[in-house]
């Protein structure tokens, strides 16, 4: 099969690999280079960075729908062009280009969390398990005919970072299994249910923020939602502090008078094991944190130059 490639961040880049090592990849479609980082200099995709590493063409148009990128299409007599996180829609026109049209790789068990977020919103959500879908493109996001699926548990202590590496991994197996049986004719279609459609929006910083006055469970799968972006924050004594990494906690240890209670955002206990924090219902113990200007740290270690107890974490 002649395949063509688009795709552009880091999640993008196990499927890229497997599939050139498997089938080969005639060009590479990737968004323009953005500027990023103190001084905002001009940054490659992950995709663009490992296309080169394997001497791959490279074309970025800014949109397809463009004549002249849809030339660039055509021109490649694409038997498919297999689609992961892109970031650019593709008009009618250029889901029509390859013979067999275009294949997503979409990180949820469609058709729950179509859209730009779904790793996050499934942690966000509560979710018990996620998984790939890989389906046939239509115009309408993320709902044309599924090809394949492969479930995953979502364990307790998975972050977007742990799913997201484990989701990349597991979308480059499937989308090498499922163009073998596209190849041998042995594929199969289904439409996506009408039924339990929901949809996964692109992340906002500001809902790092956290809101003490949310329940326990809430702010734990906002913490592991958001790392490690834009990663969950609040504020103590007026400066940003981030958390990175937290656990529920029943009964904080040393707590005056074993108290669980108090307004929310109050430190109850600070020890080895973690900050205890009160929230609107239930405690947050808090494991991994960082001032802003410094390095994350192990709470243990934060609480050795920090005196917390009876300190109340503001919103960011």
């Amino acid at each position: 099969m002649r395949l063509g490639f688009a795709g552009t961040p880091e999640f993008a880049v196990p499927a890229l690999d497997a599939l050139h090592q498997a089938y080969g990849i005639c060009a590479v479609f990737t968004q323009p280079d953005r500027p990023a980082g103190r001084g905002q200099p001009l940054h490659a995709s992950a995709v663009k960075s490992r296309a080169a590493d394997l001497a791959l063409p490279v074309h970025q148009p800014t949109s397809f729908k463009s004549p002249e990128a849809l030339e660039i299409l055509r021109a490649l007599n694409l038997d498919a062009l297999v689609v992961v996180a892109y970031g650019l829609i593709l008009p009618a026109a250029a889901l029509r280009a390859p013979a067999r049209g275009c294949i997503n790789i979409h990180a949820s068990l469609l058709p729950r969390w179509r859209g730009a977020a779904p790793i996050q919103r499934a942690l966000l959500a509560g979710d018990a398990r996620t998984g790939i879908t890989i389906m046939r493109m239509e115009q309408a996001l993320d709902s044309g005919p599924i090809l394949a699926v492969r479930e995953m548990d979502i364990g307790a202590h998975d972050t977007a970072k742990t799913l997201h590496d484990r989701l990349a991994q597991l979308g480059a197996a499937l989308i090498v299994e499922t163009l073998g049986l596209i190849e041998a004719g042995a594929d199969r279609e289904v439409p996506q249910p009408s039924m339990g459609v929901t949809y996964a929006g692109k992340i906002d910083k500001a809902e790092a923020t956290i809101d003490w006055r949310q329940d326990a469970l809430e702010i734990w799968r906002q913490v592991r939602a958001f790392n490690p972006w834009p990663v969950a924050q609040t504020r103590l004594n007026g400066a940003q502090l981030r958390v990175w990494e937290a656990e529920m906690s029943e009964s904080p240890p040393n707590a005056p008078h074993g108290a669980t209670d108090g307004a929310p955002g109050t430190v109850l206990a600070a020890t080895q094991r973690g900050i205890d924090v009160a929230c609107g219902r239930g405690v947050l113990r808090i494991l991994r944190l960082q001032l802003a200007g410094r390095k994350p740290l192990a709470a243990r270690e934060f609480i050795q130059g920090q005196r917390l107890d009876g300190e109340r974490f503001a919103p960011a």
